[in-house]
């Protein structure tokens, strides 16, 4: 009997071991998105077509896989879906846009600050104020950006315009996730993903068009290893590991973005951050943690999809 209790408490250490390696791979994959964006010969808008239309036939097995309907959506959930869609292809167009012109990992924090930003949503929606941590969280999230965006206009008028867009992006992403939350729940992630992309792709092609960017890539290495990472392995491992943990550990996990971002910034193009750009990123990180934290339940899903 005791053996038995040691053995399964030994499976359930090795299986929290996974899970939790799953979500920091997870993490550390999606990290790796704003660099090979800029390695695309492609622009970044083209990008962010190519990793959302070759991710649709995955989608769809996985859509299968997980027993959710492709099919039979009321028009109400599809107009909806059209909405939704259409933010997040500007979402990720901005996000995209934003990377090339300001640092990377002030490019990842903006570009996550969609959980802030739905805890602001979620007081207006309640028509409450903030209690507690949230009020601190509101702080840290106002301090850091104001560091990071003051450090940006002091570089250059570029890289403030490029945080500018991220910011964008975030809000963006925000109001994709609040306009679907409901269809969500009713249909499952990855079938309404599917709906998402097939909406999605022809408004960032036709944006790509309209700028004049390149869209057919010379070199496909990034823009292949961009689909993989952030598509598949990201977005796998996260869906896989989000709902067996809490949101402040979520929270935590997703402060490796920006850091590995960064050091991807400092490494490969010369990004330096001084001791006031760290600080800023801590304060906007801390919110980032205490807005994931205040969540009632965590999201699965992620700007990839």
């Amino acid at each position: 009997m005791e053996k038995e209790g040691i053995r399964e408490a030994k499976l359930y250490d090795a299986r929290a071991a996974l899970l939790l390696a799953a979500l920091l791979a997870g993490n550390i994959a999606l990290a790796l998105g704003p660099w090979l964006v800029r390695l695309a010969d492609t622009g970044p808008v083209s990008a962010a077509f190519w990793r959302v239309f070759l991710a649709l036939p995955f989608l769809i097995v996985f859509a299968k896989m997980a027993s959710q309907p492709l099919l039979g959506m009321p028009r109400k959930t599809l107009i909806l879906v059209a909405v939704g869609s259409t933010a997040f292809a500007l979402d990720l167009a901005s996000w995209h846009v934003g990377i090339g012109l300001t640092r990377l990992g002030n490019a990842t924090l903006f570009g996550n600050a969609g959980s802030i930003i739905l805890m602001f949503w979620g007081f207006v929606a309640a028509r409450m104020l903030p209690r507690g941590s949230e009020w601190l969280a509101i702080v840290f999230a106002l301090g850091g950006a104001g560091i990071l965006l003051g450090r940006s206009l002091e570089i250059s008028a570029e890289t403030f315009i490029g945080d500018l867009f991220c910011l964008t992006a975030g809000v963006l992403y925000a109001v994709y996730l609040v306009t679907l939350q409901g269809e969500r729940a009713r249909f499952g992630s990855w079938s309404l993903l599917v709906w998402v992309s097939i909406f999605a792709c022809p408004v960032l092609l036709m944006l790509a068009i309209a700028l004049g960017e390149p869209v057919w890539p010379k070199d496909w290495t990034p823009i292949l290893v961009l689909f993989i990472t952030s598509q598949l392995i990201g977005q796998g491992l996260l869906v896989f590991s989000l709902g067996h943990f809490p949101p402040l550990v979520i929270g935590l996990a997703l402060l490796t973005q920006p850091a590995i971002a960064a050091v991807i910034g400092f490494s490969v193009f010369g990004e330096v951050l001084t001791p006031l750009d760290i600080a800023g990123m801590m304060l906007l990180g801390c919110a980032l943690v205490v807005a994931r934290a205040s969540q009632a339940k965590p999201s699965a899903d992620t700007r990839e999809p």
